[in-house]
């Protein structure tokens, strides 16, 4: 017979937690891996533009079937998103995480041996599919671990991966395209090394990732019964106020809209993306320094992340951090398409890279704020899924207005015009929202 004692308790009371040592510890916990995951899917998706540098002229791209094609990814995407996302809600983000991440590692392999630009586009449409779901399907996961309170900074801290695969991408993209070897071009040695880790990373998923809280073997049984309370009592403070259905949710005005405005933003994120190596190419800089000088505007994206994030945290209205990031997008993007010298250019283009980055760190707070459960599967990948078609739509029309115009000026005023058009619907949201509902999210 056990003596049954104050050291032992059944179930801690959530007043004896400390929440944020408990929250440092699910980051310290979650966020690392999916960080590292993300790093290498956000490199396999842009990698090409790297590729593009001596592809595009070996298997006969044109500049405009080169937009296309590096777009087509985003229809793969847009077709399997929300299927994706709600087989993750039912059989878990560790499984399905993992067949994510294996099914786009060997995707992009392979892309290394299409010959022309027909098969260049089935390979991107292809690794489209394999990678659905992956982005929203974190998104839904941070959502069943982190209380609203630090949900934006646990969303920023992940999305860092978007500056640092150009980061440390860059620099790696613009040495591996110069290997030479073995029958295969650089190019091809580029997009085969870059996907080994997503393959590996797969395998680590099932053994890594733990599907909710409830499951926690690391967590304390305290720390397991305050994080759930606290996530429950949230989740019913929301669905008191906003109760969805799926199908309701997939036709809501507020998820409608946040999927035009994250189209808007993504037409910026990856057509700036994709092309960042050409543009900066076009300076007259030599190959060997593209990929260094690329990773700039993304070392000054990355610090804008974490701060805009912990601020956008501290606030109580939600939606105005992402409208003033798009907003100072759209300006330096403007900016950089006037700029006398290559100096200014980058420094504009730094400018651009830290609006688009900022607006992705506060952006998704928004949507998990009034969607929970199936509604919050589908809702969120509905944001995602019509928002990435922004990725065809950037590339193709940059490359459509450069065969046109003959440089990059136009298509940054294209871009930039693109942002301005998603930061005044942002607004037009806020204010609808505040008007109708009060704020959209309050910071605890």
């Amino acid at each position: 017979m056990t003596r049954a004692g104050p050291a032992q308790p059944a179930v801690a009371p959530s007043a004896e937690v400390d929440e944020q040592a408990l929250h440092r510890k699910m980051m310290w916990r979650i966020l690392p891996f999916l960080f590292v995951c993300y790093v290498i899917s956000y490199l396999d998706r842009v990698n090409v533009g790297f590729a593009a540098l001596t592809m595009n002229k070996d298997i006969g791209l044109s500049a405009t079937a080169f937009g296309v094609g590096a777009g087509l990814f985003f229809f793969g995407y847009f077709i399997a998103e929300i299927p994706s996302n709600l087989i993750m809600m039912r059989i878990g983000a560790r499984i399905w995480i993992a067949r994510i991440m294996i099914t786009w590692g060997l995707v992009s392999a392979a892309t290394a041996f299409v010959t022309g630009p027909v098969q260049f586009g089935i390979a991107r449409f292809l690794l489209g599919l394999g990678e659905a779901g992956f982005v929203p399907g974190v998104f839904l996961y941070l959502s069943l671990w982190f209380p609203s309170a630090v949900r934006a900074r646990a969303t920023a801290l992940f999305l860092l991966g978007i500056p640092v695969a150009n980061i440390l991408g860059s620099p790696i993209s613009g040495a591996l395209i110069q290997l030479e070897g073995f029958g295969l071009k650089g190019w091809q040695w580029l997009l085969i090394l870059e996907a080994v880790p997503a393959v590996a990373l797969g395998i680590a998923c099932l053994f890594v990732l733990t599907d909710r809280p409830e499951k926690a073997a690391w967590l304390s049984p305290a720390e397991r019964d305050a994080l759930v309370s606290k996530l429950a009592a949230e989740k019913a403070a929301i669905e008191r106020k906003h109760t969805m259905t799926l199908a309701q949710a997939l036709r809501n005005w507020r998820v409608l809209m946040l999927a035009c405005i994250n189209f808007c933003a993504i037409v910026g994120s990856l057509g700036i993306g994709l092309w960042l190596p050409q543009i900066i190419k076009q300076l007259g800089l030599a190959t060997s320094l593209v990929g260094v000088v690329t990773a700039i505007p993304y070392i000054c994206g990355a610090v804008a992340m974490v701060v805009w994030g912990r601020m956008s945290d501290r606030g109580r209205d939600r939606t105005i951090y992402p409208a003033i990031s798009l907003v100072v997008g759209a300006a330096a993007l403007l900016a950089s398409a006037f700029t006398p010298t290559p100096v200014l250019t980058i420094a504009a283009l730094c400018v651009a890279v830290m609006g688009i980055n900022s607006f992705v760190a506060t952006f998704w707070a928004v949507p998990s704020s009034f969607l929970t459960g199936r509604a919050a599967a589908g809702g969120i990948a509905m944001i995602v899924s019509i928002g990435n078609l922004g990725g065809f739509a950037g590339p193709y029309m940059i490359g459509l207005v450069r065969d046109l115009s003959g440089g990059f000026t136009a298509p940054l005023i294209a871009v930039g015009a693109c942002l301005l058009v998603g930061a005044v619907l942002m607004l037009a949201f806020g204010r609808k929202v505040r008007r109708t509902d009060g704020l959209v999210a309050v910071a605890a």
